[in-house]
């Protein structure tokens, strides 16, 4: 999907947005996209959790502790906080005696980063390690929390064709993730973005 370019968008990111006016789905405001992790009950805080089928979101611990990746049958590691920024040292020699495949995003858990630049290849490195029906995929930052929730949010709404709302809704079911405000609105951009392209497909096919 072209949508692996999020657009900077002039909308206010605190106002719903209808891309389909056939449509009853609307894109919410940033804020309401936060109140969704205040409201009913969400998973109680773990070490790691599977939110989706072979997906696992973890934290640092889950990481460093190779005997546990082992026991989960954990294949892929994508490490959402690598490099200079609260970083999590592990990295392909890490497990290099573990047949398992690394791929490491550097990301800053603030607001202003820009971790929308790391949704397509996030997104990538996860479809294709699960095109394989033994593979498994930890998904981890420091806490597994914000920025790792926010690369397998953004992969489920780009794969599997999820809102941005029901990608939210199915993960905290498993896991207690908080993006923060400035990832939320990357998401919210892109929930915008997968709106269009859908809209766009829809009319092209009412044109044949």
């Amino acid at each position: 999907m072209s949508s692996c370019m999020v657009k900077s968008r002039t909308k206010n990111p605190y106002t719903a947005v209808q891309v389909d006016p056939d449509s009853d789905y609307i894109t919410p405001g940033t804020l309401e996209l936060e109140q969704l992790f205040w409201t009913g009950t969400g998973a109680q805080y773990a070490h790691v959790n599977e939110v989706w089928l072979r997906i696992y979101i973890g934290d640092e611990k889950t990481a460093l502790e190779r005997p546990g990746l082992r026991e989960l049958g954990i294949t892929h590691v994508l490490n959402a906080a690598e490099g200079k920024w609260n970083n999590v040292l592990t990295g392909a020699d890490y497990y290099s005696d573990m047949d398992i495949q690394y791929y490491g995003v550097e990301a800053d858990d603030k607001p202003s980063f820009n971790i929308s630049q790391y949704f397509c290849p996030a997104a990538q490195f996860i479809h294709q390690a699960l095109t394989h029906p033994q593979n498994k995929v930890l998904v981890h930052c420091v806490m597994g929390r914000s920025r790792s929730a926010t690369l397998v949010l953004a992969y489920l709404m780009m794969k599997h064709s999820l809102t941005v709302v029901d990608a939210i809704e199915h993960v905290r079911r498993h896991r207690c993730i908080l993006p923060n405000h400035g990832f939320l609105k990357q998401l919210r951009a892109l929930d915008i973005t997968l709106q269009e392209e859908k809209l766009r497909q829809k009319r092209l096919i009412e044109k044949q």
